[in-house]
Order: C-alpha cells, then sequence, then structure tokens
C-alpha cells in the first residue's frame, strides 16, 4: 500500500479538486467552503492548517495568509460518497470570512431575499491592508 493510498480513496472531481468544509471545533459553526487539491490536502496535514487551493488564483491559498485569519487544523474525515472533506479547525481570530464576518453563511433568505444575519466583525479593507 502506497504512502498515498488514503488520498487516492478521494472522488476528486474533473479539475482534480474536493469539497472542504471549515467548521469550528468548538461551536460547531459552518465557517466557509472551500476547495482543494491532492497538494494543498498534503500540505494542510503537514504544517496542521488549512491550506486550500484558489480557482480564481489557480495556486496554494493558505487561509490567513494576508489576513492573520489562520485556521489550525485539528482533525478531518471524509464523506460517505468520498466527495466532500469536514474538517475541524480552530479559526484564529474569530473571522472566516473576507467580508469581516465569522462565517462564509451570513445570508439567510427570507421573503425571497438574501438578507444578512450577521454584522462585519472587522472592516474588511483593514484586514488586508498592506502592513509594511
Amino acid at each position: 500500500m502506497s504512502t498515498s493510498h488514503w488520498l487516492d480513496q478521494i472522488k476528486w472531481n474533473a479539475d482534480g479538486l474536493v469539497a472542504a468544509i471549515a467548521q469550528d471545533a468548538k461551536s460547531g459553526r459552518v465557517l466557509m467552503m472551500a476547495w482543494m487539491n491532492r497538494e494543498s490536502l498534503e500540505l494542510s496535514l503537514k504544517e496542521g492548517r488549512a491550506i486550500y487551493w484558489s480557482r480564481s488564483r489557480q495556486q496554494l491559498w493558505r487561509k490567513g495568509e494576508s489576513s492573520g485569519h489562520v485556521q489550525n487544523l485539528l482533525d478531518i474525515a471524509l464523506d460517505c460518497d468520498g466527495d466532500a472533506l469536514l474538517m475541524q479547525v480552530e479559526q484564529l481570530g474569530g473571522i472566516a470570512c473576507h467580508t469581516g464576518r465569522e462565517s462564509c453563511f451570513y445570508r439567510g433568505l427570507k421573503d425571497q431575499q438574501w438578507q444578512s444575519r450577521e454584522e462585519v466583525i472587522r472592516d474588511p479593507e483593514s484586514i488586508y491592508q498592506d502592513k509594511t
């Protein structure tokens, strides 16, 4: 059995990606969904932090690299179909979303309109300012 056998059990999509859901290990709240490829998943386990694949930039994305809102990886599980990952994380700084909110899932459907259910914790512009 090869050392990457566990990776072969994942049903990667046509682009070589798998959906990865980050969940706060303490509260159980779903923080975000992103994509991982083989390399980002292997690096996440090696470094103990969430590393995703950015489809828009076509490169690895170390969560918190520019914002400081790192996701420490505590546990990872594969769903029954083998096509989605659930990661238990410790979200540093309490913000997972680039909008400055705790979770990317902050909009709820009410009266056939998407409405914000939570306030911005920190102004997104201040999160991503050049710190030089």
